[in-house]
């Protein structure tokens, strides 16, 4: 590569000592130290700027894991710029006050110092986002299913986490595949936060800048509980921080172990989670909405008109209670997807499309940052907690009348009567209503089928 490594001994210093250090990042500073150590470039071109990269033998930088995160760090330290391999420097460009450098080879980053002769790498945050933000799924391509399109549009307007129960192919997965389409766009520090742990967790494609789909993870049912919350033995994002900001399908729900299942609590109920291990404990953020799909017994065929069901009652009660009671506590609408009939499937009549439903979905969500502008950490109906239902969930005569009628005949219990109310809340706010009506109340009872005693 045109550089003479000294035939001598060479100390290599990282400090400081106590912290551990590992990945290939360290091999461009380090070989930038030994060359200013050899006088080759003067210190003072090195000052105030950021090496990272790896090197192959032929002296090529090979992209790295982290690069948007180390150019945030660059500018929260105030230092001039960063020098990166030419295939990170799209995602660290996104930050705004630093001057990103992206190089393919050693030579081309010592010959840029000595002469400053490349300008920092630039992106159209505005086009990036745009080019970004394409769906390729749309509502309008699900037939039937007209109750659950419904809920799911509940589910979009008030960030309510979701648990479907119906046969095998009758659409839950196309369901759940199709709510990112219709949540509100993601903004630029909700990009920027996704791309930021896709990059630390090296699932950013090379060149790559900007994130602005919102995530859709699905991951399958014997993962382990490290695989989905995040660590190992040097820690990295797990599932629920991959799906930040976006959605986490877990299909089978029945079919995941106890263990893995319980991890989510944490997650669900804070946002974030924390992975501890003896070199370091990280908190990476997990908000993300839970759509979960279940069969109503372990043949799938339980109450399907045209299918028998082989189940025996034990085998379809121990099914069913693999689901814990407190991640249910966390799961606001239960909803039956039940088999489409041919009909419906045959029918030339399109539904919705996604953009229309997300414009209603993002005018109920501008009420709800309106409500809450004065609360941390709460920005749509589904995180309300027992104060702000008491504050903000009134009811006029009628509508009381309904849920009071509702918690005696179907005997609900506590936890229903708040999600009922949550719910209601979201309704009311689709239709621009300050105060909860009987129809909100109907149809919010509406999406608790496990209370109701249909399964």
């Amino acid at each position: 590569i045109g550089f003479q490594f000294p035939l001598k001994q060479v100390t290599v210093n990282l400090a400081p000592a106590d912290l551990k250090k590992e990945g290939s990042c360290f091999d461009l500073p380090i070989a930038i130290g030994i060359i200013v150590a050899e006088e080759i470039l003067p210190p003072e071109k090195i000052e105030s700027y950021v090496f990272a990269g790896e090197l192959s033998l032929d002296g090529r930088l090979n992209p790295i894991r982290g690069a948007l995160s180390m150019a945030i760090m660059t500018r929260q330290y105030g230092l001039k710029g960063i020098i990166l391999p030419e295939n990170n420097a799209p995602e660290a460009a996104v930050v705004h006050g630093v001057k990103v450098y992206g190089f393919s080879s050693l030579p081309e980053v010592i010959d840029c110092l000595i002469n400053n002769s490349k300008t920092p790498y630039h992106i159209d945050i505005q086009k990036a986002m745009e080019e970004n933000s394409i769906y390729e799924e749309d509502f309008i391509e699900v037939k039937g299913q007209e109750h659950a399109k419904r809920a799911f549009e509940v589910s979009a307007a008030g960030a309510h986490n979701v648990l479907m129960i119906g046969p095998p192919g009758s659409g839950k997965t196309m369901l759940a595949r199709r709510l990112a389409t219709i949540l509100p766009g993601m903004t630029f520090e909700e990009a920027l936060e996704t791309t930021k742990i896709h990059s630390v967790a090296g699932m950013l494609k090379n060149n790559q800048s900007l994130l602005a789909v919102r995530p859709f993870r699905s991951p399958h049912h014997t993962i382990s509980d490290v695989a989905l919350i995040g660590g190992g033995q040097t820690p990295k994002p797990g599932e629920v921080s991959i799906a930040h900001n976006g959605v986490l399908f877990l299909d089978e729900l029945p079919e995941f172990k106890r263990n893995v299942l319980e991890v989510l609590r944490q997650p669900l109920e804070n946002g974030e989670v924390t992975v501890s291990r003896a070199v370091a404990s990280i908190t990476y953020p997990a908000s993300f909405m839970l759509i979960a799909a279940m069969n109503p017994c372990p043949c799938g065929f339980w109450g399907d008109p045209k299918h028998q069901c082989t189940c025996t009652p034990g085998q379809i009660h121990r099914y069913r209670h693999r689901v814990s009671g407190p991640l249910l506590d966390r799961i606001d609408i239960h909803i039956e997807v039940p088999a489409v009939p041919y009909k419906d499937l045959s029918n030339e009549h399109s539904g919705e499309r996604s953009e229309d439903i997300r414009k209603r979905v993002i005018a109920a969500r501008n009420i709800q940052l309106e409500r809450f502008k004065n609360d941390r950490k709460i920005y749509s109906n589904g995180q309300m907690k027992t104060r702000h239902i008491k504050k903000y969930c009134k009811l006029n005569h009628d509508a009381q009348a309904i849920l009071d009628s509702a918690m005696q005949k179907l005997c609900l219990s506590a936890r229903a009567y708040t999600r009922i109310l949550k719910l209601s809340r979201t309704i009311a706010d689709l239709e621009a209503s300050e105060q909860i009506q009987a129809h909100h109340i109907s149809e919010a009872i509406q999406y608790r089928t496990l209370d109701r005693g249909v399964f």
